[in-house]
């Protein structure tokens, strides 16, 4: 049993994305619902994978909270609409939404192709629009409502992913819209960009040895504090913008980087600038 601060004690939230891929760490989404149950929300736990899901059920279960599990392809309406309801089935409406979904892919705009660029826009912003689409009116009815949606510092500054950059910075503008549009209905839209942080999704795209090693220090150095980030790091960002602490802030979006978007390319990690990568 976990002590809880009860930040959001008593409501009721939706987290996207909501299992980590296999590996060691946690995913984002994973992190999320685990620190809103902690603070006291019942959770929603949506994934395309329910048995990921399942494993961050168990983990909020053994710790006292509550969360129910909901299989969805949330770049479907039908789905996103079902989501909702299960949610208000469940638990008796929608206080707070995470639309954690992304997939990144490496690519300029001559070298990403039109399916790439066609998928990107679907996992990173249609996700977010379609569940929204449905949240909101059903925190409207209520008066009030938060939505935090998970970008990325990529929509910020360059880094050779020119689709995953693009539907990430759409996602940025598409809650400044919805803050403006929704504010008077009582309902708060903010977003989370995370930098370089280590996530199992992100390890499972190198495979194991030293260039992974070196990319995982990379990440770590770059940033001014000079330390790895986690997925608890934007879960735990992403549950202040959902809670009442936050009452008045709407319509921005909070880095949680390390400080790297202070810096410009030619600072981060200045100890390791001319350090080659290892052979494999």
């Amino acid at each position: 049993m976990v002590e809880r601060a009860g930040r959001v004690e008593g409501k009721t939230a939706i987290v996207t994305g909501a299992g980590s891929t296999p590996g060691p760490g946690i995913g984002t989404g994973k992190a999320t619902a685990v620190v809103l149950a902690r603070e006291g929300a019942s959770v929603l736990l949506v994934d395309l994978h329910p048995e990921r899901a399942e494993e961050t059920r168990k983990m909020i279960e053994e710790e006292g909270g509550k969360a129910e599990v909901f299989a969805a392809d949330v770049t479907k309406a039908a789905d996103c609409e079902a989501m909702v309801g299960a949610a208000v089935d469940a638990f008796g409406g929608v206080d707070i939404l995470v639309n954690n979904i992304g997939l990144a892919a490496l690519g300029t705009v001559v070298d990403t192709s039109e399916q790439d660029w066609d998928r990107s826009f679907d996992i990173n912003l249609r996700t977010a629009f379609l569940a929204s689409k449905y949240a909101v009116p059903v925190m409207a009815a209520k008066g009030a409502g938060s939505i935090v949606n998970v970008s990325s510092i990529s929509a910020l500054r360059g880094d050779g992913t020119v689709a995953y950059s693009a539907a990430k910075g759409g996602l940025i503008a598409m809650t400044v819209d919805m803050a403006y549009s929704h504010g008077r209905q009582g309902i708060r839209v903010n977003a989370v960009a995370p930098g370089h942080i280590t996530t199992p999704m992100v390890l499972s795209v190198s495979a194991p040895g030293p260039r992974a090693e070196f990319m995982n220090t990379l990440r770590s150095e770059a940033g001014l504090l000079g330390t790895p980030g986690t997925g608890w790091d934007v879960g735990w960002a992403a549950a202040f913008l959902a809670g009442d602490e936050a009452r008045w802030i709407t319509g921005v979006t909070l880095p949680v980087e390390s400080g790297v978007l202070s810096v410009t390319p030619l600072m981060m990690a200045p100890h390791l600038r001319g350090v080659p990568e290892p052979a494999e």
